[in-house]
């Protein structure tokens, strides 16, 4: 008897044994890139794994460039989807040929955004109420800003600036909002933090970042720029049927909907599920809609968006110090009356320094277009003329700062 209950045992063990590796077998894994935050993620992930039981989803959540320069390196690790809301980013993914078509397209949009800014609720007595209030003294020091070059979304914000404004508008606002700046952070979720901290009382970001947060509140800026947010299956891919099987999902009825729930807040694609929104509940998404008339061509954006990026580091990230203290020393002297009155030449060009875009639109559009970007050398080594570029721009930034310096020494002195 004790030699059959062994036998018995035994058997069960081994069969045991055979169930759970056709199990694993039939496990199957899913590798997405995305620069969202698990708050966006997390719901279609968890309603897609419901529905497919034997489909393990991975997510790896890295900023827009460092995705991208992940992908420039030949995606090494097989990741099958590629998930932001930086629209140029996967312009330039088509134009270096990383993208794997799915129904005839290369990207698909899954949700529309606007940028504006955002501020913790009871913690602001007047919210600003366009981008041009924002330049006011009053808001010295108080807005986070994330590094373009780190963020997508800060990249998508200096270029509505640059397309609805014009070229040399478009920078002279950037560097005249850059004497309010507090700080500037690695990551567009660093802004959020900052304001959740009370770090600063004002934060430049997409709408979708700080709706998703209980405690705080955002403005669209105007003119309201509805930019598509995309997924795309990438060359390379470990499961490329799974991917299309788990675009196709974002995209369904059932995906758009999720898009609507409290966590996430976004504008689904899908022109029925606008349609059927009760806008009373959703009233960010009902502004963004009624205001948007503008459009954003993330085409451009792509084919200039080291150049950008690169000239806002040079101009405002590398000399944020140096800049803050020069807009710090004029705005004491213009406090002061008679000094103002007295030296209103040379505060005028102090100011006009301080403002100028030495660079040409033209002289950024005869550039080859950028390669994949990348935090970096190790993702995208520069190109011969880029580091001219490069050079000659941190020479041309650090002079106009110098000669703002010299006026104000000698009206001190």
């Amino acid at each position: 008897m004790r030699a059959i209950l062994f036998m018995i045992a035994l058997l069960a063990a081994v069969l045991g044994a055979l169930s759970s590796g056709y199990a694993q077998a039939q496990q199957q894994q899913l590798r997405i890139l995305t620069s969202m935050s698990a708050r966006v993620f997390e719901p279609f992930v968890k309603a897609f794994e419901a529905q497919n039981p034997n489909i393990d989803v991975l997510v790896l959540n890295k900023n827009t460039n460092h995705a991208l320069g992940e992908v420039a390196l030949g995606n090494g690790r097989k990741f099958d989807i590629f998930w932001a809301s930086s629209p140029e980013a996967f312009d330039m993914l088509d134009d270096f040929d990383h993208l794997a078509p799915m129904d005839g397209k290369v990207h698909h949009a899954f949700a529309l955004s606007a940028v504006g800014w955002s501020w913790k609720k009871d913690h602001l007595a007047k919210v600003p109420q366009s981008w041009n209030a924002l330049l006011e003294r009053k808001y010295e020091g108080r807005i986070g800003i994330a590094r373009p070059s780190r963020s997508g979304t800060t990249h998508l914000i200096v270029e509505q600036f640059l397309q609805d404004r014009g070229w040399e508008d478009g920078w002279q606002y950037v560097l005249q909002l850059s004497a309010n700046f507090a700080t500037i952070t690695s990551r567009s979720f660093g802004v959020i933090d900052g304001l959740k901290s009370e770090r600063f009382d004002i934060g430049l970001n997409i709408d979708f970042l700080a709706i998703s947060e209980d405690d705080l509140a955002f403005q669209y800026g105007r003119p309201v720029m509805l930019v598509p947010g995309r997924i795309a299956k990438l060359k390379g891919s470990g499961a490329p049927e799974l991917a299309d099987q788990f675009i196709n999902f974002v995209l369904s009825k059932t995906g758009q909907q999720i898009l609507l729930t409290p966590k996430i807040n976004r504008i689904p694609i899908e022109p029925e599920i606008r349609q059927s929104i009760d806008y009373r509940a959703y009233p960010s998404l009902d502004a963004a809609l009624r205001l948007s008339w503008a459009s954003y061509d993330p085409k451009l954006a792509a084919r200039r968006y080291w150049m950008v990026n690169e000239i806002f580091d040079q101009f405002i990230t590398n000399q944020f110090g140096r800049r803050r203290a020069i807009w710090r020393d004029l705005r004491l002297i213009e406090d002061d009356p008679e000094l103002a009155k007295k030296h209103r030449a040379k505060l005028d060009l102090a100011r006009t320094y301080l403002l100028t875009m030495p660079i040409a639109e033209h002289e950024v559009a005869i550039m080859q277009p950028s390669p994949m970007p990348g935090p970096g050398m190790r993702y995208a080594p520069m190109t011969a003329e880029q580091k001219k570029f490069q050079v000659r721009w941190q020479s041309q930034a650090e002079m106009l700062l110098g000669l703002a310096e010299n006026e104000l020494r000698e009206i001190k002195e």
